[in-house]
Order: structure tokens, then sequence, then C-alpha cells
């Protein structure tokens, strides 16, 4: 008898855990909902009302009732966009190769190699990233004006391949370090040397922070504003913020075809993004497993 009340009253616990473990899922899924609905609906009125005749631009519908195509005709009749976008396109790939590549090196560096000084090093680079760019922006302007490489586009381009960035390093060694020390210790008795084994065992197998570093870097100079405002004077350098920039400036009452403008240049990064999720969840995941 009372080992039919304690199997009751364990079936009891039981089904009442898994009904509480199914509202909290419920409750989860309806936040995440709420959640994605709060982030996707001003991308989604950005899209809406550049499909919008002029006539329907201010109505209350968010929806267009006359779907049209001229405000993205209209954008490459205003401005050179396409001009911007291939700028754009030039400096983010560049930038992006040469931080995955500066990155991953003294990522490497700095969890296989064993060399004096490492750790105090590593604490230094780690620390300059409680610098704000404000502070070093003047000192830096100064050097390419003395370099006389205003108007160019080195001042976008090379820094990215002088390290790639304090917070790319650190994410490139901190998944470097999860990789067995098994596989390097056997590429180093059959004879490979230290950028032989970086570039045939290490970036194969990083590709997740690889990805992270290259996505995260890409957004960045993609949507860099300061930089090409501040380096560049020739209109047919500019990239795309400084385009949209300059469409808003000439023509910002022009809002179906700044919505379209907007679109197109937004859409890349979301483009990037859903085609690289899944690299690029799993490499901020691994990062953090060693210290």
């Amino acid at each position: 008898m009372n080992g039919v009340l304690v199997r009751r009253r364990t079936g009891s616990t039981v089904s009442r855990a898994v009904e509480e473990r199914g509202v909290m899922s419920y409750l989860a899924l309806v936040l995440l909902v709420i959640g994605a609905f709060v982030v996707t609906a001003p991308f989604a009125w950005l899209v809406l009302t550049s499909l919008k005749p002029d006539q329907e631009l201010f109505s209350q519908n968010p929806f267009p009732q006359h779907p049209t195509l001229n405000n993205y005709y209209n954008v490459f009749q205003l401005v050179p966009f396409f001009t911007y976008m291939r700028n754009s396109l030039f400096v983010a790939s560049l930038s992006t190769i040469g931080t995955v590549i500066t990155s991953s090196l003294c990522g490497y560096g700095f969890a296989r190699l064993r060399f004096w000084g490492r750790e105090p090093l590593f604490i230094f680079v780690l620390s300059t990233l409680m610098l704000p760019g404000a502070v070093t922006l003047v000192p830096v302007f100064i050097i390419w004006r003395n370099l006389n490489l205003i108007n160019t586009y080195y001042p976008l381009i090379v820094p990215a391949w002088l390290g790639g960035g304090a917070f790319n390093i650190f994410l490139m060694r901190q998944f470097l370090r999860t990789i067995p020390a098994e596989l390097e210790e056997a590429a180093r008795i059959d004879g490979a040397s230290s950028l032989h084994i970086w570039w045939k065992i290490m970036l194969p197998l990083a590709k997740p922070a690889v990805t992270t570093v290259a996505i995260f870097s890409f957004m960045a100079s993609w949507n860099d504003f300061t930089g090409p405002l501040i380096y560049l004077n020739d209109e047919s350098l500019f990239t795309l913020p400084l385009g949209l920039n300059k469409f808003v400036s000439q023509h910002g009452t022009e809002w179906g075809a700044l919505m379209a403008a907007s679109t197109m240049v937004a859409a890349p990064m979301i483009v990037l993004f859903l085609v690289a999720q899944r690299y690029f969840v799993q490499g901020i995941v691994l990062t953090g497993l060693k210290g």
C-alpha cells in the first residue's frame, strides 16, 4: 500500500514538473516572438515604405496598396549609388581579410607559442579595449596626414592588417586554446613549422571563430561613418554611409527613395548574418570554454 502511494506521489510530482516545464517553454516562446517582432518591425516598416508610391507614403496603412520599385530606381538616378556600393565592398572586403589573417596569427601566437612576456603583452593588448577611439583619433589622423595618405583608402584598410583589433585577437586566442594540443605536437613531429600549423591546422579547425571575426569586421567596416568622413574628400571615393549622408543632405525630402537607399545599405548585413549565423553562434559559444 505504501509503495502504491509512493508511486502515485512520484508520478504526480513528475507530471507537475512536466507541466511546469511546458508552461515555462510556452512563456519563453511568447517572449521570443515578442522580442523578434520588436527587433524586426523597424526593418519591415523600412522595406514596406520603400515599396510605396509617393501618394501612399504618409498613409496609416503600413502595407503598400500599389507596390512599386520606382523608389529604388530613383536612388540610382539621384546619386551614384553603384559607386558607393563598390567602394564599400572594396574597403570592407580588404579590411575583413586583413583582420582575419592578422588577428588569427596574433591569437595563435598568444594561445600556442611560448615566449617571454607573453601574458603581460596579452594583458596590455586587452587593456587597449578600455581606450576610447576618440582619444587616438587626432594622433592617428596626424600620422596619415604626414604620410600624405589623406583622401585614400589606406587609413581605412591598413589598420586591419596590423593585428585586427584587441577584441578579435582575444576571440581567436580563446578559441584556439580549445583545440587539442596533440594535433599541434603531431604536426611538429612531422616537421611542420608554426606558420604551416597555423595555416593548415588551426585556421580550418577555427572556422566558427574565423566566421565570427569576419562578420564583426565586415559589419564594422561596412557601417563605418567616422573613418570615411575624416579621411575621404573625393565623392568618387565615398562609401555607402557617406553616400547615404550626402543623399539625406541633398534629397532629404525624397522619403521613398531614402527608404529604398536605407534598405539597400542594411540588406547585405542581414543576408550575411543569416547565411553565416550557424558558425557565428558556434564561435561565440565555444570561445569561452577554456580560459
